[in-house]
Formats: structure tokens, sequence, C-alpha cells
């Protein structure tokens, strides 16, 4: 009997269409960002599934608006994932 799918070797496209615990190792699909403002410069950290609008600190600029998943950025910023 011959196997058509090789479970122990996936490939890595079968990997990213499968469910965060369904995958051979589990981890999350969550991360944290470096945001800048585009007004003052000023950077913040942001959490990518972040549930509150979050703002800038120095010029309260909405920087993220909260949707069902992830966090939408405003336009204008710009981003690092860390």
């Amino acid at each position: 009997m011959v196997l058509v799918q090789d479970l122990l070797h996936p490939t890595a496209a079968s990997e990213a269409r499968k469910h965060k615990l369904k995958t051979l190792v589990q981890s999350p699909r969550s991360y944290f960002l470096d945001v800048k403002c585009p007004g003052c410069l000023n950077i913040t950290t942001v959490f990518s599934h972040a549930q509150t609008a979050v703002t800038c600190e120095s010029c309260s600029t909405v920087l993220c608006t909260p949707t069902g998943g992830k966090a939408k950025l405003s336009e204008g910023t710009s981003f690092r994932r860390k």
C-alpha cells in the first residue's frame, strides 16, 4: 500500500492552509508590531489582534482599529513585525 501523501514531511503550502492546532508543530499566528505614527514618528508596540483602538501616546492619533480578528492599521502608518 503506497500513501499518496507523506504525513511525516508535509509541504510548507499544506501546513499554511491547516488550522493552527492541526499543524505538525502547534504555534500561534499572532504577533507584535512596531507601528510608527505618521505625524510625530513615535514608535508604539501593538498586538496584531488588538481588541481596543490603539492611539499614539504623544499626539493621540489612532494607529489601529479592532476588527473581528486582526487589528486594521490606519492609513499612513508604517510597521515592522517583531
